[in-house]
C-alpha cells in the first residue's frame, strides 16, 4: 500500500518590513526621544521681519491704492486749478512765491492720508486679522513701530515728491510771482510731506486705540476741522483768547503755517518749522498712548 500524501499545510505570509521615511522635501526625520527636528532653518525674528510684512499688507489693499490716488488727484487738480485761477485773474503776487497756493490740495489730500492711517491698523481689528497678527509676531510693540514706519516712509516719499510737482508747475504758470528761495523749497516740499505724514501717524495711533475704522475715521475729521469751525462762532469778547487760541493752532492754520509768514499772515500764530515740530510733539504721543493700550489689552 502506498503512504498517504500529507494534506498540504499553510503558511502565513511574514508580514513586509516597514521602510524607513525617505529623506526629502516637506518630511520630518524621527530623532531619539520622539521629537521631531524641522528641516526649515529656524531663526529669531526682528524689526525686518515685522517691516517686510507689513510693507506687503500695505501695498496689497486697495484701500492704500484708492486713498493715496485721490490725495494725488486732489493734490494736483486743486494745486493747478487754484493757479491757473490766479495767473487768469487780477491778483498780484509780486511780493511772494507762489508755493503757498499748493496748500489747498494738501489740505484736502491730508484727509485722504488721515483715513489711510486709520485703516492701516483699525481695518485689521474689523476683519480679525490682528490676531494673526500678533500671533505671528507677539511683540506687540514691534508690530506698532512697524506699521508706523512703513506708513510714514510711503506718505512721507510721496506727499514730498507731489508738493515738489505742483510747486514747480505753479511757480511756472504764475509769471509775477517771486522766486521761491531754498528755504521755502525745502518746507513747502520736505516741511510739508514730514507733516501730513505725522498727521497720519496721529490717525493711526487714534484707530489703534478706538479700534473702529468709522469712528476712528470721524474723530480725525473732528479734530481736523472742529476747532476752526468752532473759534468763527466764539462772537463774544470774553472767549477771544480762546478763538485765537483755536485759529493759530488748529491743523489747518499749522499746515498753512509751513509755507511761511507770507502764506499764513503777521499774527497767525507758529510758522515755518514749528508747526512741524509740534506735529511732532502730537504724533510722539499718541504713538506711546495706542502702544499703552495695545500692551494692555487682549487683542
Amino acid at each position: 500500500m502506498s503512504t498517504p500524501t500529507p494534506p498540504q499545510q499553510a503558511y502565513a505570509q511574514p508580514p513586509a518590513p516597514q521602510q524607513a521615511p525617505q529623506q526629502g522635501h516637506g518630511h520630518r526625520q524621527p530623532v531619539p526621544g520622539g521629537s521631531y527636528v524641522s528641516p526649515i532653518p529656524v531663526r529669531e525674528t526682528h524689526l525686518g521681519d515685522a517691516l517686510a510684512s507689513e510693507w506687503t499688507k500695505i501695498r496689497s489693499v486697495r484701500s492704500t491704492l484708492w486713498t493715496l490716488g485721490v490725495m494725488a488727484f486732489l493734490m494736483l487738480g486743486i494745486g493747478l486749478a487754484t493757479a491757473a485761477a490766479v495767473a487768469g485773474s487780477d491778483t498780484s503776487l509780486e511780493n511772494e512765491s507762489a508755493l503757498g497756493l499748493g496748500f489747498f490740495g494738501v489740505l484736502l489730500g491730508s484727509i485722504c492720508v488721515m483715513t489711510l492711517g486709520v485703516l492701516t491698523i483699525a481695518s485689521e481689528y474689523g476683519t480679525g486679522m490682528i490676531r494673526t497678527t500678533l500671533t505671528a509676531c507677539p511683540a506687540r510693540g514691534r508690530v506698532l513701530a512697524a506699521k508706523a514706519l512703513v506708513f510714514f516712509l510711503l506718505v512721507f516719499t510721496m506727499t514730498t515728491v507731489l508738493a515738489a510737482l505742483v510747486g514747480a508747475l505753479q511757480t511756472a504758470m504764475i509769471a509775477d510771482a517771486v522766486d521761491p528761495s531754498g528755504g521755502e523749497w525745502l518746507r513747502s516740499t520736505v516741511g510739508v510731506g514730514l507733516f501730513v505724514a505725522l498727521i497720519g501717524l496721529l490717525a493711526l495711533s487714534v484707530g489703534a486705540i478706538i479700534r473702529h475704522s468709522a469712528g476712528a475715521i470721524t474723530l480725525m475729521i473732528g479734530v481736523m476741522l472742529l476747532p476752526l469751525v468752532a473759534a468763527m462762532f466764539m462772537f463774544s469778547e470774553s472767549l477771544s483768547g480762546v478763538r485765537d487760541f483755536l485759529l493759530e493752532y488748529s491743523i489747518p492754520s499749522l499746515l498753512i503755517g509751513v509755507y511761511g509768514e507770507a502764506a499764513a499772515g503777521a499774527d497767525a500764530g507758529p510758522t515755518g518749522w514749528q508747526p512741524v515740530w509740534i506735529m511732532l510733539g502730537i504724533a510722539v504721543a499718541a504713538l506711546i498712548g495706542a502702544a499703552v493700550a495695545l500692551n494692555s489689552r487682549d487683542v
